[in-house]
């Protein structure tokens, strides 16, 4: 690849063919073609002539201006950086043109059509003056423009005068009404979510000037390689249509190996599950976001970076909006989200398997490769976390040539130390730094923790070489309560548009007031101006309470106990007596207790039958701590806490000061258990889902007849019900109420295992449970120690 490079006297000039591993940042030009002998060509910056066609030297100067502009010292425009002349060259161009345009810091789109009067300031240019010129431009009637619409994160729309209009996502509406391309594809979602035919439409009524050029512009946006045969003619796109129709059977095949490797959907960052989860506001965390940016896109060999802060420091905030970014821009491979009490995504398990199968949703080529890898080890997900680290990540990505994908891909691991094992964190650390043995593509590692002991050990035990380290809390606190002030004022423009508050509303010395009080906490600052939104009418006296209750001198951490303190007691209503209080803080203590200590979140609908509790039991409890919770309107949705740090708060009795709302983890967890035990106990029967046939695969079944048979609560209880016995430090005995249960419903409780597809935990569960036992059990049927 070539690329030009502006001169200090407006001219510019070629670069030598630079290496896949050796290209900078470039800008990227797309423009329709004006008539040859007005294109600047190869041949002409060669021969020293360019000068001599003034409307091409016009694009080319303005592509490198306006790349200067933006940082960049190297820019690609496709009619003088390919030497048309070698066919060789031309394929190859023609081939990674695609990919060219996807690797681009910057892509201007100059439309020779649009004109703007020059009197107009060049960033407030009114839609009136340009919008019909728009609508009519060529460039969007050009067959090889679509790839160089699709393939940037990043597109600038510009007049013939240079004057900037607008970008792809400013824009987004009226290209998707000039195009008809969806709003997803424009936003940088995989191609391979949209049907052949829906890809094929985009082009329909486009034109090339050849031919066989309406084929091989569509090559990149079907991820297609075939040989290219100027002279074929319309045969160049029935060929087309055969390379798509065997990649789609060699697709069909493929998804079929990925969709058997076990997965945690619900851990990327875009996932249904995390859609609440914010990304921080625009010019806030300035500093922290352009230190990672320049880590994953410069030249840096560190290819870890660890953010690691406090709780509530706002480490999963920024690691959302870094992979957020990334995803725009076509460059994140995967992520993964960590939280306790998760389910599956409090595991290490899955964390290499649900990342190699984003990265083959994400990066065509390596797909193959993780499928190579699959069939070679079929039972890949029953082996060790490094040698699913080597097979399914390191060495697919190891066999990528650089012109096939992105130069750099990011993963993001967020929340690490909420993995639920010290041991596997410190065994992921270690095969993650590894990392550094990939030399044709630039994998980079973000992520983020507190700084638990676990996981600063590991990280010591990476060469300082390999990887970067940011403590989030050591900003300096200017710079931390800049952005607390720029937060609080964005949620209380809210507040005052939907209660018609004065626009100066709180004022400036009460932001200035709580920015102290927040400690440099973005946790804080969020769960209070939730609190001060839920009092609606209220919400100048719940200020109020927040400041007048602050206490001078208490660390981050006490002011965080503080607010949560406030929150729970102030969703027990006054007006009750003493045993009233009394009844409606022990229904608190039991809803609540039970969310946070659950393994995997549950719904409101299934905490009432695991509780054995009316559904209004747990809606009316939980009606008042929208401010602590995320509670879905939809019953059959789970309930999470909005923080992890209310966890900690609720079950540590030093932090948790009034005994009323203080829930000891050990009975919590006992209880729970019985619960389990009982709930199973009542549920589980033969043929729970009353199939005809006894030897019916468990494959066979219709996934809708075992949720509806065997529902959340009973998947839940039959999975864990060991786990919060062993939490809460019980010793089982012969005779328990455990021991019963096993008697009765063994045969029961396996089959339902099986139908939920967990069969390989039940080894496991039933070794856990005997670990529990005072008296070792011969069998699980009823044989006693004696016998």
């Amino acid at each position: 690849m070539r690329l030009l490079r502006l001169k200090s006297d407006g001219s510019f000039e070629l670069t030598d063919d630079l290496e896949d591993n050796n290209i900078p940042k470039y800008a990227i030009l797309s423009h329709t073609w004006a008539a040859d002998d007005d294109e600047v060509r190869f041949e002409d910056l060669v021969e020293g002539s360019a000068h001599r066609k003034a409307a091409g030297c016009h694009k080319i100067r303005f592509c490198g201006q306006q790349a200067a502009r933006d940082g960049l010292d190297y820019f690609w425009v496709d009619t003088c950086c390919i030497n048309k002349s070698s066919s060789a060259e031309l394929q190859e161009a023609i081939m990674s043109m695609f990919l060219w345009y996807r690797n681009a810091t910057k892509c201007y789109v100059y439309l020779a059509d649009v004109s703007v009067p020059e009197d107009v300031v060049t960033n407030q240019v009114p839609p009136y003056l340009w919008e019909a010129d728009f609508r009519r431009s060529r460039w969007f009637t050009r067959g090889w423009t679509l790839q160089e619409l699709i393939a940037p994160a990043s597109v600038d729309f510009f007049s013939t005068q240079g004057t900037r209009l607008g970008d792809k996502r400013s824009l987004e509406h009226y290209i998707h009404e000039i195009t008809g391309i969806p709003h997803q594809a424009l936003r940088g979602n995989s191609l391979g979510q949209f049907s052949v035919a829906e890809r094929l439409s985009w082009a329909e009524h486009r034109q090339t000037r050849r031919k066989e050029d309406k084929a091989y512009s569509l090559l990149g946006i079907f991820s297609i390689f075939m040989p290219l045969m100027y002279g074929e003619g319309d045969y160049a796109f029935t060929r087309l249509q055969e390379e798509i129709n065997k990649k789609h059977t060699e697709n069909a095949k493929l998804d079929h190996l990925l969709s058997e490797l076990p997965t945690t959907p619900q851990a990327a960052f875009n996932s249904l599950e995390n859609q609440h989860g914010s990304t921080c506001l625009p010019n806030t965390r300035v500093e922290i976001l352009q230190d990672i940016t320049q880590w994953a896109d410069g030249l840096d060999e560190r290819c870890i970076y660890w953010l690691n802060g406090i709780a509530g420091t706002g480490k999963s905030t920024i690691s959302r909006t870094i992979a957020r970014s990334y995803h725009d821009r076509g460059n994140l491979g995967a992520s993964f989200f960590f939280s306790r009490g998760g389910g599956d995504v409090s595991l290490a398990d899955k964390l290499f398997t649900t990342l190699a199968s984003q990265l083959a949703a994400k990066i065509p080529h390596v797909k193959r490769y993780i499928c190579e890898a699959i069939m070679e080890h079929q039972d890949i997900a029953l082996h060790s976390l490094r040698d699913q680290w080597d097979q399914l990540i390191l060495r697919p990505l190891s066999k990528l040539d650089g012109i096939s994908s992105p130069s750099t891909i990011v993963l993001v691991i967020d929340a690490l130390d909420e993995c639920d094992s010290e041991r596997d964190i410190r065994i992921l650390l270690r095969l993650l730094a590894q990392t550094s043995s990939l030399s044709n593509i630039r994998l980079r590692i973000f992520i983020t923790s507190r700084p638990e002991i676990a996981i600063r050990c590991g990280f010591s035990q990476i060469p300082e070489a390999e990887r970067k380290v940011f403590v989030l809390h050591d900003m300096l606190p200017t710079i931390v309560d800049r952005d607390l002030s720029l937060f609080f004022e964005e949620r209380f423009e809210l507040i005052r548009e939907e209660r018609g508050f004065a626009v100066d509303w709180p004022g400036s010395r009460i932001i200035k007031r709580l920015v102290e009080i927040s400690c440099g906490l973005f946790i804080w600052a969020s769960t209070a101006c939730r609190y001060i939104r839920e009092g609606k009418r209220l919400a100048k006296r719940r200020i109020e309470i927040l400041i007048n209750g602050h206490r001078s001198g208490a660390g981050p951490e006490k002011q965080l106990d503080e607010i949560y303190i406030t929150v729970l007691k102030d969703s027990i209503q006054q007006g009750y007596n003493e045993e009233e209080k009394e009844e409606l803080y022990d229904m608190l203590k039991e809803v609540l207790g039970t969310v946070v200590i659950l393994f995997s979140p549950l719904s409101t609908d299934s905490l009432a039958q695991l509780l054995d509790r009316p559904p209004s039991h747990i809606s009316e409890t939980l009606a008042d701590l929208h401010t602590i919770f995320y509670i879905p309107s939809q019953t059959n949705r789970p309930i999470r806490p909005h923080h992890p740090t209310f966890r900690d708060f609720l079950l540590n009795k030093d932090r948790c000061r009034d005994l009323d709302l203080w829930v000891d983890e050990k009975q919590a967890h006992k209880a729970l258990g019985d619960n389990c035990i009982q709930l199973m106990s009542k549920m589980l029967k033969r043929n729970i889902c009353d199939l005809q046939s006894p030897g019916t695969l468990v494959k066979d079944i219709d996934h809708n007849l075992i949720e509806q048979c065997i529902p959340p609560e009973l998947q839940y209880a039959c999975l864990y019900w060991v786990q919060h016995y062993r939490q809460s430090g019980t010793r089982l005995r012969d005779g328990d109420q455990a021991h019963c249960f096993f008697q009765q419903h063994f045969l029961h409780w396996l089959e339902a295992i099986n139908l939920m597809g967990k069969g390989s935990q039940a080894g496991a569960i039933i070794r856990m449970y005997q670990s529990l036992l005072v008296v070792r059990i011969y069998t699980l049927l009823g044989v006693s120690s004696d016998s």
